[in-house]
């Protein structure tokens, strides 16, 4: 019998001593054999898969935060994010309301959702602006284009596709999808003709297949003769040993339509100058077309080629203006802006730093507007100047690339002159003060917001801090929101050590908010480890503390920043003044 400290045989060791017995009593005509447990073989039983966690909404915005949201992302457009705020807070504050109390809605008929129609020119923010709402909320978001739905005829397949979209966007989570925001593009193409004698039938067909979901309606997520649906039930059947029809009702899913609507300000004209209201037959530039489109009525909309239940569907309404060249300079210059970004994180992919002068981007602003695109043509604004660029430094040996005036003006002669001297003092000036007036322009953004950021972040916006901010974005490719994230994170991670100190030698520290700025400084410049900066904490200011305390009874003690820089003379000063009390 085995003594109860010995070790137990593992199982291996057993299979092991088994084998030789039987090799030596059998010889090799008797074996054992391992089962071989294959890794897929442990999900194999799907059916006892535990149960995905239900994600609840959990909102509680209200409409002068998101606008002051939205204030950090896009440029204009103060009245389209102020009634796209107001009404799509109060379409999930509704939802939150009737699920927190049932009662008070069961009796509701006829509910009306907010589903808004938005009416301006491309490029001027639309399908972005829907975006950055939707990843505020938490909820899923699925774009589709009305031009696709057309071609399909009036069945409105595609219409039901996008529902199930949005429950693919939700990871398979039916409620959260029933939650979801439904953006269409391009709307205004599935008008009807106006010059068509009799109906036209393929557009009218597209406008009443949308009338369900836009109101509610129940979607089935299988898709009639589609295989990949029909394998997916069997499947389900297979675990389940039921058939469950699994639907979406579409109650409290947002149906969000833009369009560019090009003729829609001569109908609106037309009909204000047959009342009185004063719009003159001058009136032809886009700016004055987009101030008679705020106008626009239901009967607009009708005699433009809708149907009067579809435009019924549509009760929140908002006008976008056109982008000035101005407008498309403020875009470039937002620190968050994906153009500029993006194009950072094309050379970053080859190593090279690029940074802009405000010069470049204004140049680049220029060319955008006179493109008539909006902000789309900052993109191929950008792509043309840098092309050159992009495909030759790469096999150079070039890490950092100022982009300014003289370079974009006259590519070929830049580039020669850059490969030919890729450490020329001129060139590293040029980019350091680059670099500094990024960093200057980064502190006045954060200034500028800093209540909405320390709010939404939960981080005090001290002065040392915007500094770090700035220095921190300056040497990474990231919008300021996700380099504060990472700024909080430090923090997070340093007030820890307040709790480990207490744990491990009993005595109780505050960090200052200059000191714990001093060590997210030390983080972020010298990549310091936050192991290696609670040793060197306890190595300076343990032993001191503990006498202090010996002799006072006194157990809190303020870490300052300065007492960081020198713990002797923090240490020293602290015994003097406890001792002279």
């Amino acid at each position: 019998m085995k003594e109860r400290n010995e070790k137990i045989p593992s199982p291996k060791e057993i299979e092991k001593e088994i084998s030789e017995f039987l090799a030596k009593k059998f010889k090799n005509n008797v074996k054992v054999i391992s089962p071989i447990v294959m890794p897929q073989e442990l999900t194999l039983d799907e059916s006892k898969e535990p149960p995905k966690k239900a994600k609840k909404i959990n909102f509680d915005l209200l409409p002068e935060d998101l606008i002051a949201y939205l204030d950090q992302y896009i440029v204009k457009q103060d009245m389209a994010k102020a009634i796209l705020a107001t009404k799509i807070c109060t379409h999930f504050n509704r939802i939150k309301r009737a699920e927190d109390y049932p009662d008070d809605f069961n009796d509701m008929v006829g509910s009306i959702k907010n589903n808004v129609l938005m009416l301006g020119p491309t490029g001027v923010g639309k399908t972005y602006i829907i975006k950055l709402i939707a990843k505020k909320i938490g909820v899923p978001f699925v774009k589709g284009d009305a031009t696709k739905f057309s071609e399909t005829g009036y069945v409105g397949g595609d219409v039901e596709d996008l529902v199930r979209d949005l429950v693919r966007e939700a990871d398979d989570d039916i409620e959260l999808a029933q939650h979801g925001i439904i953006y269409i593009d391009e709307i205004d193409k599935i008008a009807s003709s106006r010059n068509l004698i009799g109906a036209d039938v393929s557009r009218t067909g597209v406008q009443r297949a949308l009338l369900k979901p836009m109101e509610e309606t129940d979607i089935d997520l299988k898709v009639p003769h589609d295989p990949i649906s029909m394998i997916q039930e069997i499947e389900r059947f297979r675990k389940t040993g039921k058939r469950n029809k699994r639907t979406v009702n579409t109650k409290n899913i947002l149906f969000i339509m833009s369009g560019a609507f090009n003729d829609l300000a001569q109908i609106v004209k037309k009909r204000t100058k047959d009342q009185g209201i004063g719009f003159g037959a001058h009136i032809t530039s886009p700016k004055e077309d987009i101030d008679i489109l705020k106008h626009v009525k239901s009967e607009d909309l009708i005699e433009y080629g809708f149907e009067s239940e579809f435009v019924g569907r549509l009760p929140v309404r908002t006008v976008f203006e056109n982008l000035t060249e101005d407008d498309l300079f403020e875009i470039l210059k937002n620190p968050n802006n994906p153009i500029t970004l993006g194009k950072k994180l094309d050379f970053a992919a080859y190593g090279i730093d690029i940074k802009f002068s405000d010069e470049v981007l204004r140049i680049l602003a220029t060319d955008a507007f006179n493109e008539n695109t909006g902000a789309r043509g900052l993109v191929s604004a950008i792509e043309r100047k840098l092309i050159l660029f992009e495909k030759k430094l790469p096999s150079k040996d070039i890490k950092k690339f100022p982009v300014t005036a003289p370079v974009i003006e006259n590519p070929e002669k830049s580039l020669e002159k850059l490969i030919k001297s890729p450490d020329d003092e001129k060139v590293n000036k040029s980019f350091e003060e680059l670099s500094r007036k990024e960093k200057e322009s980064i502190k006045a953004y954060l200034k500028s917001n800093d209540k909405n950021l320390a709010e939404k972040y939960s981080l005090t916006m001290t002065p040392s801090r915007i500094d770090i901010i700035a220095q921190y974005y300056s040497k990474h490719i990231m919008d300021t929101g996700s380099v504060i994230k990472k700024i909080k994170s430090f923090y997070d991670e340093i007030k820890k050590i307040e709790l480990y100190f207490f744990k491990n030698h009993d005595i109780n520290i505050v960090l200052e908010e200059n000191a714990i700025d001093y060590i997210i400084e030390q983080f972020v410049t010298s990549e310091t480890l936050l192991d290696d900066f609670y040793k060197q904490l306890t190595k300076d200011f343990e032993l001191g503390l503990k006498l202090v305390r010996e002799k006072t009874g006194r157990n809190r003690f303020f870490i300052t920043r300065k007492a960081l820089i020198d713990p002797e003379s923090f240490i020293s000063e602290l015994i003097k003044n406890e001792l002279k009390a």
